[in-house]
Formats: C-alpha cells, sequence, structure tokens
C-alpha cells in the first residue's frame, strides 16, 4: 500500500519520525554537556498561577502531539480556549473533592492536548504525591485518554519524593512495558531528564534497575547499570545481587562474570550474597580454580562465608572427584565455627558414593546422626543409588524400606534407580512392582524413568511390553528424547526385527525429530545390517547436514558392511575417507579393516596395516590377532601365524578361542598332527573348553589325516558335552570311514546315531542324529549295510 493513498497511514509514518528526531534532540543535549537542560523548572523557580505555558521547545510540543493523537479521540473544543482561572489551589480542590464535572477541568480533557496539561498538573501537584497520583489514575479512566511517557516520568519522580515507593515502582513497571511498543524511547533517558521535577534523588533509577531485572530483562539491566555508572548514579547492592542471579540461572555465564566485574569496578561494595552467587555458578560449572579465587578474593575484603559459601565449595569440589579438597573446605568450615547441615553432609555422602568410596560416605552419615541431623529423602535417595550402580540390589531394598519405615515418601529419583538397576540385574518382575508402587504413591515416571524400564524390557526381548511403554510415554505427554529411542530401535535390532526397526526410524524422523550421534549410528547399524549400505552413506551426508560430524563407529559400521558384500576397494575408500578428514581411529575399526581384508585373502595388505597401527598409537587387541592369525592359517602362512601367536603370548595377552581354532585347523591342513594336539593340551591346561568351531575343525582334520580312533573320540566327547555337531561333519565322517574300508565302524557310527534318534534327548541330539540317517539313507552303500 502507498502511504501517499492513505492518509492515516502517512499521519501515522509522519510522527514516528518526528518522534524520532525529538529523541535524537534530548540525546544530543546530553552528549554536549553530559547534563540535561532538565523539561521542567526546578522547584523553585515554578509558579502556582502561570504554569500553564509554552515553556517547552517547539519540537517536544509538537512531537508530543503526535504521541498523544495516536490514540485518537473526538474533541470539540478549541484547545487554544484555556480557562483563565485554574491555578494550583483550584486544582488540588477538584482534584482532592472529585469536582470531576466542573468546566475547567472538563475544557482541559476536551482538548487535544490534554496529555501535555496533565504532565504539567503533576508538576504543580508535587508537593501533594497523594492528589498527583489520584489525577493520574483518574485520567487513565478517561476514554480515549493516553498519558505521555513524560506523564509516567514526573508521577514516578513526586511518588518517590512521597515515599510512595510501592506505587512508584508498579508506575515505573507500566512504564517499562508501554515503552517495548515505543521506538526510539528510552526509559532511562525520560527519567534521567525529569529529575529535576522534585528535590533530587536517585532511588528512582535503583527502581528502574530493579523493576528490568524483575520483568527478566536482563541484558536492559545490564545496560542500564552502564548508563548508571556513567551518570555516576549507581544501583543498590542488593538490586546488582538480583541481576547477577538472574544471570546465573539463565545460564548467561560470560554476561555476570563481566557484570561482576563492572560492578565492582564501579564501585559498589560486595556483600556475601554477591560471592555465593558467583562461587555457586562457577562450581556448578566445575570451574573450581575460578572458585578457590572468589573464595580468596571474598576473604581478602573481610567478609566472612557463610554456610552457603562452604556448601557451595563443597559439592562443587565433590562432582569433580576433588574429594581431599572437599573435605579440607569442610574441616575449615568446622574450624570457623560454621555448623555443618544437613545440606553439607548431603553433598559429602554423595560425592563419595559417586566415586565409590562408601565406607566414607557412610562415616559421614554416622556423623551428620551424632550431630542430631536425620537423613532426609535426598540422603536415603543418594543411598540407594550408589547401592544400585554397585550391584547391590538386597543393601538398596533395605535402606528403601527404611526410608518408609521413617515416614519418608520416595521420589522419582529413588524409585528411578530402583527400576533401572532391576532391570540391569535382569529382575524385570521386580522394576514392574516399583514402577506400580510408584504410580499407587502418586509419584509420575519422568522420561529417565521410562528410558530405564523400556531399555530393560528390549534387553530382555519384551518388545509388545516395550512398544507399549513407549506409547505409555507418548500418551503422558513426555517428549520422547534420543535415549529412549535408540533403546526402542536396539530392541527390535536384537530380536532381529528390521522392519519395525526401519519402519520406527523413519516414523519419528517424519515427525522432525532429530536424532543426536548416538542414535544415527544406531540408524547407520540397522541399514547395514540389512545390506543397505548406499542408504547407510545417505544417512552419513544427513550427519554432516545436520551440523555433526560422523565417528569413527560410524565410519567402521559401513566399511565392515562394504567387505561383507566383497566390495573391497569401497571400504579402503571409506577408511581413506576416516583418515583424511582427521577422524581419530580406534582398535575396532583396524580390527574390521584387517578382518575384511583377510576373509578376501588380502593378506599381505592386512599386515601392512597391522604394522602401521603402533605409527598412530594405537596398540592391537586379543581380536585384532586373532583376526589375522586365522586370516594367515587359511593362506598357509602357518609359521607366521605361530610367531604372532607367540608374540601375543610375550605380551602377556591371553589368545581366545578362535586363535587356538585357527592355528589347529592350519596345522592339521598341513598334516602337522603333534602341533595341533599340542594346542588342544594347551586349551585344557589353561581351563578352555572347545567349542562347536574348535571340535569340529579336530574332527574334520583328525579324519582327514586317517586318525579315524582319535576323530571318533572328540565326536563321542563333544556329544557327551551337549554340543550338537553339523550335519556336514557326521556325513564326512561316516563316508571317510566307507572310503578307508571300515565299513564296520561306519555302521557302529551310524546304528549309535539311530539310537541317539530314536532317544528321548533333551540336548536335541535325537533331532540330529534322525536328521543325519536321513542323509546317510540316500548313500547306496548304506542301504545295502542297512
Amino acid at each position: 500500500m502507498n502511504p501517499t493513498e492513505d492518509p492515516q497511514a502517512f499521519f501515522f509514518i509522519f510522527s514516528k519520525m518526528l518522534l524520532f528526531l525529538r529523541n535524537l534532540f534530548h540525546a544530543s543535549c546530553r552528549v554536549s554537556s553530559l547534563r540535561v537542560r532538565p523539561k521542567y523548572p526546578s522547584s523553585s523557580s515554578l509558579s502556582n498561577s502561570s504554569f500553564i505555558n509554552a515553556s517547552s521547545s517547539p519540537l517536544v510540543w509538537f512531537t508530543s502531539f503526535f504521541c498523544i493523537i495516536r490514540f485518537p479521540f473526538v474533541t470539540k473544543s478549541n484547545p487554544e480556549m484555556l480557562p483563565e482561572n485554574l491555578n494550583v489551589e483550584s486544582l488540588s480542590q477538584i482534584v482532592q473533592h472529585d469536582y470531576w464535572d466542573d468546566p475547567r477541568i472538563v475544557n482541559v480533557f476536551g482538548s487535544a492536548l490534554a496529555p501535555i496539561w496533565v504532565s504539567r498538573f503533576l508538576v504543580e501537584l508535587r508537593k501533594d504525591p497523594n492528589l498527583a497520583f489520584k489525577l493520574f489514575k483518574w485520567a487513565k479512566t478517561r476514554t480515549g485518554f493516553c498519558h505521555t511517557t513524560e506523564s509516567y516520568c514526573v508521577l514516578v519522580h513526586v511518588l518517590f519524593v512521597g515515599r510512595m515507593y510501592i506505587d512508584a515502582h508498579e508506575a515505573i513497571r507500566e512504564l517499562v512495558l508501554l515503552s517495548r511498543g515505543l521506538p526510539g524511547f528510552d526509559v532511562f533517558d525520560g527519567l534521567w531528564e525529569t529529575r529535576n521535577v522534585c528535590r533530587p534523588g536517585f532511588g528512582v533509577f535503583d527502581a528502574l534497575f530493579s523493576v528490568l531485572v524483575e520483568l527478566g530483562m536482563l541484558e536492559k539491566a545490564n545496560e542500564c547499570f552502564l548508563r548508571m555508572r556513567k551518570c555516576r548514579v549507581l544501583p543498590k547492592v542488593r538490586s546488582c545481587n538480583a541481576l547477577l542471579h538472574g544471570l546465573s540461572k539463565s545460564g548467561k555465564g560470560d554476561l555476570s562474570r563481566r557484570f561482576f566485574k563492572d560492578m565492582l569496578g564501579a564501585g559498589v561494595s560486595p556483600s556475601v550474597f554477591t560471592f555465593n552467587i558467583m562461587i555457586g555458578y562457577t562450581c556448578k560449572g566445575g570451574d573450581m580454580e575460578t572458585a578457590r579465587c572468589l573464595f580468596a578474593q571474598m576473604k581478602q575484603l573481610g567478609l566472612t562465608p557463610d554456610i552457603v559459601t562452604y556448601n557451595s565449595l563443597i559439592d562443587g569440589y565433590g562432582k569433580v572427584g576433588l574429594l581431599d579438597d572437599s573435605v579440607c573446605i569442610f574441616e575449615e568450615m568446622k574450624d570457623a565455627g560454621c555448623e555443618p547441615d544437613l545440606i553439607t553432609y548431603n553433598a559429602l555422602i554423595n560425592c563419595f558414593c559417586k566415586f565409590e568410596k562408601m565406607p566414607q560416605a557412610f562415616n559421614f552419615l554416622r556423623e551428620m546422626m551424632r550431630n542430631g541431623l536425620k537423613p532426609n529423602v535426598i540422603t536415603y535417595s543418594t543411598l540407594i543409588d550408589a547401592f544400585c550402580k554397585e550391584g547391590m540390589m538386597l543393601e538398596a531394598i533395605k535402606i528403601f524400606i527404611d526410608m518408609k519405615r521413617v515416614g519418608l515418601s520416595a521420589n522419582e529419583f529413588t524409585y528411578t534407580s530402583l527400576i533401572d538397576a532391576s532391570c540391569k540385574a535382569g529382575n524385570l518382575s521386580q522394576a514392574l512392582k516399583f514402577r506400580n508402587e510408584m504410580l499407587d504413591a502418586g509419584v509420575s515416571l519422568n522420561i529417565v524413568t521410562y528410558t530405564a524400564l523400556l531399555d530393560g524390557l528390549c534387553e530382555n526381548g519384551k518388545l509388545e511390553e516395550a512398544e507399549g511403554v513407549f506409547n505409555e510415554v507418548i500418551n503422558s505427554g513426555i517428549i520422547p528424547n534420543q535415549e529412549i529411542c535408540t533403546a526402542l530401535v536396539h530392541g527390535y535390532v536384537k530380536t532381529k526385527k528390521m522392519e519395525n526397526a526401519s519402519e520406527f526410524l523413519k516414523e519419528i524422523r517424519g515427525k522432525a525429530f532429530k536424532p543426536d550421534l548416538l542414535l544415527y549410528g544406531t540408524i547407520v547399524w540397522v541399514l547395514c545390517s540389512q545390506n543397505k549400505v548406499e542408504e547407510a552413506v545417505l544417512v552419513i551426508s544427513e550427519i554432516k547436514d545436520c551440523g555433526l560430524k560422523a565417528n569413527h563407529f560410524i565410519y567402521t559400521t559401513v566399511m565392515d558392511a562394504y567387505f561383507k558384500r566383497g566390495n573391497t576397494n569401497e571400504a579402503l575408500n571409506v577408511l581413506q575417507l576416516v583418515l583424511d578428514n582427521d577422524i581419530e581411529v580406534s582398535v575396532v575399526t583396524y580390527c574390521a579393516l584387517i578382518d575384511g581384508l583377510c576373509k578376501k585373502g588380502l593378506v599381505q595388505e592386512a599386515i601392512n596395516y597391522f604394522q602401521k597401527m603402533s605409527d598412530i598409537g594405537l596398540q592391537p587387541n586379543v581380536a585384532l590377532y586373532t583376526a589375522l592369525i586365522d586370516g594367515l592359517c587359511k593362506s598357509n602362512c602357518i609359521e607366521a601365524a605361530k610367531e604372532l601367536f607367540n608374540k601375543m603370548l610375550d605380551k602377556g595377552m591371553i589368545p581366545d578361542k578362535t586363535a587356538y581354532t585357527a592355528l589347529i585347523d592350519g596345522y592339521l591342513k598341513h598334516g602337522n598332527l603333534e602341533e595341533a594336539l599340542s594346542m588342544h593340551r594347551r586349551m585344557k591346561e589353561i581351563g578352555m573348553d572347545l567349542d562347536l568351531h574348535a571340535y569340529t575343525s579336530l574332527i574334520w582334520g583328525l579324519s582327514h589325516l586317517r586318525q579315524m580312533q582319535q576323530a571318533k573320540a572328540f565326536l563321542d566327547e563333544m556329544i557327551r558335552k551337549g554340543i550338537i555337531p553339523d550335519e556336514i561333519l557326521i556325513v564326512s565322517l561316516v563316508r571317510k570311514y566307507y572310503e578307508l574300508g571300515n565299513v564296520d565302524e561306519a555302521i557302529e557310527l551310524q546304528n549309535e546315531l539311530r539310537n541317539r534318534g530314536g532317544s528321548d534327548n533333551s540336548n536335541g541330539d535325537g533331532l540330529m542324529a534322525r536328521t543325519v540317517l536321513v542323509l546317510l539313507s540316500n548313500s547306496s552303500s548304506g542301504k545295502d549295510r542297512l
């Protein structure tokens, strides 16, 4: 819309421009002299009868007119027609006796300049603040009337002189809120320009500063302080403390530190409360060095630390693990004659429990009770949580019962600790019992409680119940976080419900839910397990778009998926991408790399990467050695594998079953029976039981070396231990008997398997034996002998 086509819009814009010029005019006055020429004369020079005149500058008058016509009202009076007999005495009579129908006052309020006259009325009534306030309030009730900002500022000064501080405070509050819609107007400027209306006093500016803090306008309050400091009008320390407290609570640490420095630099004397605010904030942020300096500065200024100071330091040192420093502050506190309270002991008990120093925690508990202090719900909850984290559920439950015995009600933190510990111990029935008790007690579950319960259900494969818990979270109005979503996805993956996992991930991503790196890692893992590597790569791009950086776990998952698909080049490209982007790799990354290369027969490349690990500060673990040993054995490099195996032992590592099995298999394939059996004996000596793969390697290798008696002995041992041999192994062994002409042994084995097939075998041997008999029945030689 073109303003020239709409007179009202043009008029509005024009008035805004004039208001801006007016404020600019006053600002230039302040800059030129550092003392503003008062808009109103001082109290000694005011006349009682001739105050309705044009003493102000034309610009102020003109722009004031445009200010008031922003609130349109109808007038039929001529603004130039002013009552001749209206003076201070008559005005006082009118206001005091509510003569609002007096023609003189009616005539004034019928004028478009009424807001300006009211401002002057307030100046003349300054000696009677009650009358001034009464006039101000009555004027506000007039239809279409709106006070000028000058009227508010004059009223505030008048009320302060009359010690009507509460009313003055409310007037400032109202003016600050109204000023948000007045571009170019600053409340401090308005109050400063009208400061000479009454006897000069600067409590008004402290009140303005306090109002800004109360309204949460913390940055504005800080700006106000800087203006006050420039004008040498400082707020009270109490008001400064209020701003410091607000800044600290809102997490604006840098601004709070800067204000504290400005406050001291301006000459405001800090109180104990001032230092308590700063020490408390720095302790919560873990900045104990700054807290220590503030504590020392506080004492240098002659201020005596109180119990709040000591408690903040004890808790702060304890949370970062500096337990000795916590105890030192505790002892200093007692030496200074400051008696520890329940908060003191709870802080000490909590930090010692957190760092698994339970005996010391109980010492503080006993000292607390000797001093006549009774444990509260925080004390009990801290101890319960500590026992839960140690896996000592019986002790935790005993304390929980004692807590109820003394009449204390458990809170959500208490129940969450018990539910989480029960789930981790696999005791879901107990976890659900605590959940029901929690609800019966009227304690609402929070997102942490729901996450612990859902994770426990997922770990135990109870997906339906876990989905029920997740739906309960949605229905309760709680917004699911990354942890609970990740737990449910892991639950789906663990129970091999990949489609459910994919659908759930699509659902939460479609609701503008932003996963964190942990959940993104789970998404990549699910896609790779479904062989959807290309989609996983797209997720990595999405991670970058979100401003996150994929970690080595995510890249390792994709690299491993490429290896499993046989895409060696793509896998190596992923590794190169990791190195080019300076992403810190782990032993897990190299384990997947070397295992993938070995399984593709690229043993020499695997050895090269293995040898480079020390250059980047990584030390191979057992899994990595095992992967390389297995690759060397399968590539017929048995001597190199043996050398690597001995190197493991020299480093004090204990080879796992896979390493032993790989060597046994390699020795047998090379016909080295003695070395293979030696490896088997070493396994038995260290108490390592053979598994399916180890037995299969031994039986298969011995049979191919025609050591049928030993092969049969290992088969019998395997079956006695309840390890079910696979079909290929049995068929291979029976056929070997026939190849060697040992028909009787073959028949004996077949009969033995048939007997096992007809017996009720709890280990599942019967089912396996029947399967083998079916296979053997297809052999013509087997048919003849059966």
